[in-house]
């Protein structure tokens, strides 16, 4: 995965941002100069607005909608991922949205979580470090700015359990079974 600059957590200039449809409803994506920024689910309608004035109010920065330049391989990507091409996200992201422990647990997801597997909310603790932080580990992901290519689905409960999920556990499901690891929904 990307790494993010040192330095100043800002974005400088403007932000990109472009609705992208996907196997799992429209998808917001956002793109500082640093790299993508924010993966948004349910992006229509008011959705949509509610999530553009946050990245506004949280980046300080003028938002403009756009799908060339910095989103350009972004959009490429995720639409190899749900078209089943694409195992590996290989974007630049821009961090600056998440920070502390549970910037370190999603850093750790994105590396060390691979296409068609799971982990479990301890394990992924015990990875960081912090083996009795179960419980932070489900607040990481939970704040997860970048879901799907920080793959937060993928965080499941040790006892079998799929767990939460903000993009809705019919959205987990389809993620997951896109990936081979539990059966095609039935609808």
């Amino acid at each position: 995965m990307g790494q993010e600059k040192p330095g100043a957590e800002r974005p400088v200039g403007r932000v990109e941002w472009t609705v992208v449809p996907s196997g799992i409803g429209p998808l917001l994506l956002a793109a500082t100069d640093r790299g993508l920024v924010s993966v948004n689910f349910h992006a229509d309608g008011r959705v949509l607005e509610r999530v553009l004035e946050r990245l506004a109010a949280a980046l300080g920065v003028e938002l403009v909608r756009c799908e060339t330049g910095r989103l350009a391989e972004p959009i490429r990507q995720i639409r190899a991922y749900f078209d089943g091409t694409l195992q590996s996200f290989d974007v630049k992201l821009d961090w600056s949205l998440v920070t502390g422990f549970n910037r370190q647990v999603l850093r750790e997801l994105a590396d060390g979580v691979p296409y068609g597997t799971v982990v479990a909310y301890g394990e992924l603790a015990r990875r960081v470090g912090q083996p009795s932080a179960a419980q932070a580990v489900g607040a990481a992901m939970g704040s997860n700015p970048l879901p799907v290519v920080v793959p937060c689905h993928r965080v499941v409960e040790s006892d079998g359990g799929i767990g939460g999920f903000g993009g809705g556990l019919e959205t987990k499901r389809k993620l997951l079974a896109l990936e081979g690891v539990l059966p095609e929904p039935l609808f």
